[in-house]
């Protein structure tokens, strides 16, 4: 763990310059407007430990599979978030010697992230090897306003002597990946320049032709001068403009820079230039405090929808801010063509941009704190991509229109090519389609099962119905050669959760079809025409759900995670060495798999999604038995375990399962932030509170509460959006406040009451958990 960064209700803090932690800060630092991003580079040369990473939304490259064997039915490409052009770069001489952290004496250092206000500052004071003192402040923000612009503000101001800078700012295509499989180059540059409006430079990924088109406008003043281009330096994908200034003792001198990227997908190439340049040309007329204001105005109005306040504890206050934040600046909705990248645009790992996070942990956050619409193209991109998943099982076999939706995706092709997680971990399926329910749920919006859900929903169940076998010897359908959401087990028969999740879809599939055959849906005959699905095949799937095989121990009444699960050593997380954790950075994967021990909640994910099935003595039995075989590895695990711990009544076990969720990436728990954040897991520590703490659920079409206080707050209050109504939810010591601010009316569900909350109205219920 790392717990440098101090404790602040809207600030991420880092006072100390720890460069052998760079990339760890690079990380938590980071900043987007979901439309583009960027780690927390410095913008001045570094030649310490960086990982150099921006990110534009949707633009990729398909790198070509590695493996050693390969086998049918790999994938042939591994989709990466590709690194892009770096605008921030300024190669800068201090009389005469290169100013770069690494090498210079630092004498004071700052980063800070207002997520308030949407801006990332640094600040350092240094000594150059002449002696010569600086200090340097640092402003950059990704507009939220304008989601194709970004600017900064750098500012260097001589301490100790008269000093003369030679500022090179550049605009970078000239980028690589680490993580490339082969060190290919994903880009090859189509032209740069400069003209009246500024430098561009234009670069096209390879394969998928994907065109960027980058401005940017650079200026440097100080208090008595404005500063002209000197010198323009050219080169393949690369511009930068060269600038002298003479700066006397306790003189500042004044960067800033400016940018529009835009790309082919979202307009045509033709176009380019000139969308790039009405951008920027827009903010002709605005200060970089201007600016500011209009950052802090966007950012205002994203708190005012989704803050959650907590009293008494700064770390927690902080720590759900800082995912929320993050959450914000990854995915804002606007467009269906895009999803939530389990690192966002905060590094290259994993790629991919969609996985089964979203459905599992992602939408209850857009629902509760967005439009309806947010949510709902998050499920008309899998829509989109249907036919890809029913070309995905197409290649393992399946036919009749079964679909498998891909474990990676960005176009809706499968790209992930570990053989235990592409062909294996077909629970995916199973959150794809509680999604739809969750989202109907929560919405009451059931023409969407019509217009597009549907489809969905009968394309999974045909692949489940053909996934299972009838087992002569059990007399009852089984499921081998699976992987559940414990990746710590590859290659297991019947894993628990992965069969009741197929049992639980073609079961809603069922119920939905079973609308569809009403009379009053006889204006959907061209739908019943397309899904083409006759009783037999109905049946069939009836057949299943009623003889679907769970394993289960009858001495300790609880569902096996799968077969033979009790032929392990079943040995408690707590008698580990300490010095052996994370197990999966101490211990060889053969090792791992023989283990007991579980990654994220498997079992404990099925006893989440489907909570109403299970009574509370089964819950906790069953939580009793797996919580402490779990090494909560994964990102995943601390939040569905928190909001179990939670129903159980088990406050401490709770908070500290939130805590270890919301400052996961804060504190390094994992030991693996430098690589990017975990955005997915971030909706998890928002479910922590909102459906763990404050027990909302949805019942019946009633908004359902029945809160909890942990001992170390003196309060929580949260916003959530609820069928056209606005609620503010108070939880105090002594009870909690529901106040309707729209004019809506809410159908809302307590322990102990079920009443209609009128707009613009109050009520206080006496007592928490």
């Amino acid at each position: 763990m790392k717990t440098y960064i101090k404790h602040n209700p809207w600030q991420i803090i880092e006072d100390t310059f720890r460069p052998e932690h760079n990339e760890f800060s690079e990380s938590i630092f980071a900043i987007g407007n979901g439309r583009m991003g960027q780690r927390a580079n410095f913008e001045e040369d570094f030649s310490g430990k960086s990982l150099q990473g921006s990110y534009l939304a949707g633009i990729y490259y398909p790198d070509k599979t590695r493996v050693g064997w390969w086998k049918n039915g790999y994938p042939e490409y591994f989709a990466k978030v590709i690194n892009s052009v770096d605008w921030i770069g300024l190669h800068i001489l201090v009389n005469g010697q290169v100013l770069d952290l690494a090498k210079a004496k630092v004498t004071a250092f700052e980063r800070r992230l207002d997520m308030q206000q949407g801006m990332l500052y640094r600040s350092f004071v240094v000594e150059m090897p002449d002696g010569a003192q600086i200090k340097v402040e640092a402003s950059r923000m990704y507009h939220l306003f304008a989601s194709e612009t970004a600017s900064l503000q750098y500012r260097i101001a001589a301490l100790s002597d008269d000093i003369t800078l030679t500022v090179t700012s550049r605009l970078n295509a000239e980028v690589t990946n680490r993580d490339s499989n082969y060190d290919e180059k994903f880009w090859e540059s189509v032209g740069q320049g400069r003209d009246e409006d500024g430098i561009f430079v234009a670069a096209r990924t390879k394969k998928t032709g994907f065109e960027v088109y980058a401005m940017l406008e650079t200026s440097i003043k100080t208090a008595t001068a404005t500063y002209g281009v000197q010198d323009t330096i050219i080169s393949s994908g690369c511009m930068a403009e060269v600038y002298s200034v003479n700066l006397a003792k306790s003189q500042t001198c004044s960067i800033e820079k400016r940018v529009a990227i835009v790309t082919s997908q979202n307009h045509a190439v033709a176009q380019l230039k000139e969308v790039a340049y009405a951008h920027l040309r827009a903010f002709r007329g605005l200060d970089f405090d201007q600016l500011k204001e209009k950052q802090a105005a966007a950012w205002q109005t994203v708190w005012a929808e989704s803050d959650i306040e907590i009293s008494g504890d700064v770390a927690a206050q902080q720590a759900i801010r800082y995912n929320i934040f993050q959450l914000n600046q990854t995915y804002t909705g606007e467009d269906e063509r895009l999803n939530i990248g389990p690192k966002g645009f905060t590094g290259e790992k994993y790629g991919g941009v969609t996985y089964w996070d979203t459905e599992a942990y992602c939408i209850p956050f857009y629902l509760a704190t967005q439009s309806p619409k947010i949510a709902r193209n998050l499920l008309i991109y899998r829509h989109q991509q249907l036919d890809k998943a029913i070309e995905n099982a197409a290649k393992l076999g399946f036919d009749k229109g079964a679909a498998l939706y891909p474990m990676v995706t960005i176009n809706g092709e499968e790209c992930h090519n570990e053989w235990e997680i592409t062909f294996e971990e077909i629970h995916r399926n199973g959150a794809i389609a509680f999604a739809i329910y969750n989202y109907v749920r929560y919405t009451g919006d059931e023409d969407y099962i019509w217009s597009h859900g549907l489809e969905v929903l009968v394309a999974i169940s045909r692949f489940w119905a053909q996934r299972v076998n009838w087992s002569a010897e059990r007399g009852q359908y089984v499921m081998l050669g699976v992987t559940g959401p414990n990746e710590y087990e590859n290659n297991v028969n019947n894993n628990w959760y992965t069969n009741r999740i197929a049992s639980w879809c073609l079961e809603y599939t069922l119920e939905c079809l079973k609308k569809l055959a009403q009379p009053k849906s006889d204006n959907l005959s061209a739908l019943k025409v397309k899904l083409a699905i006759g009783a037999e095949e109905q049946q069939k799937w009836q057949h299943i759900i009623d003889n679907m095989y769970y394993p289960f121990d009858a001495q300790r009444n609880v569902y096996l995670q799968q077969d033979g699960f009790l032929d392990k050593e079943l040995i408690p997380v707590a008698q580990l060495d300490s010095s052996q954790r994370p197990i999966n950075q101490h211990w060889s994967w053969d090792r791992i798999l023989r283990s007991c021990y579980i990654k994220q909640a498997d079992v404990l994910q099925g006893f989440y999604f489907l909570e109403d099935q299970f009574d509370r003595d089964t819950l906790s039995r069953h939580y009793e038995f797996y919580e402490p075989l779990t090494v909560h590895e994964s990102s995943l695990s601390p939040c569905v375990h928190a909001i179990l711990a939670a129903k159980l009544n088990k406050a401490e076990k709770a908070y500290e399962f939130y805590l270890r969720t919301s400052r996961l990436d804060l504190d390094d728990y994992n030991n693996d932030t430098e690589d990017g954040l975990h955005i997915t897991s971030m909706a998890g520590t928002w479910m922590t509170i909102v459906e763990g703490f404050a027990g909302m659920r949805i019942k019946a079409g009633k908004l359902y509460l029945n809160p909890m206080l942990p001992k170390e707050w003196d309060g929580y209050k949260f916003r959530v959006l609820f069928r056209g109504s606005t609620l503010l939810i108070a939880v105090h010591a002594d009870g909690y406040t529901i106040e309707n601010i729209s004019d809506t009316a809410a159908h809302i569900q307590t322990a102990t009451e079920t009443f209609i909350l009128s707009g613009l109205s109050k009520k206080q219920v006496p007592q928490v958990r």
